[in-house]
């Protein structure tokens, strides 16, 4: 693939996955074939900032971890009030990192071609 396009999509989309993976993710850009490369465009990631309100307003009720794709944490949350409020707590600072490695995972998948 064409460096001017990886770095593009890198610019782009670089809020959405951790400062650290950007090297791997860009060196795995470059080595696709021309022809995946409108699955790599297409691609919609889900937003850190986002997530990190829903959090705050809803994250009680599990609804961060729902949208995120983490079904047991968001259930267990949900059940239990956040944790009975603690793991609401401390889920404001660790649902940003969670959501950058969900989307890591997603652009691994399509690596992968899944």
């Amino acid at each position: 693939m064409e460096a001017q396009k990886v770095d593009l999509f890198l610019m782009t989309n670089s809020k959405y996955f951790e400062g650290h993976q950007l090297p791997e993710i860009r060196r795995h850009l470059l080595e696709i074939e021309d022809e995946r490369w409108p699955k790599f465009q297409m691609m919609q990631f889900k937003d850190p900032t986002t997530i990190l309100i829903v959090s705050f307003l809803g994250g009680a009720l599990g609804i961060d971890r729902f949208m995120i794709g983490d079904t047991g944490l968001g259930i267990g949350k949900l059940i239990t009030c956040g944790g009975f409020g603690i793991w609401a707590l401390i889920d404001l600072f660790l649902i940003m990192p969670a959501t950058k490695e969900k989307n890591r995972q997603s652009l691994e998948m399509a690596f992968n071609g899944m």
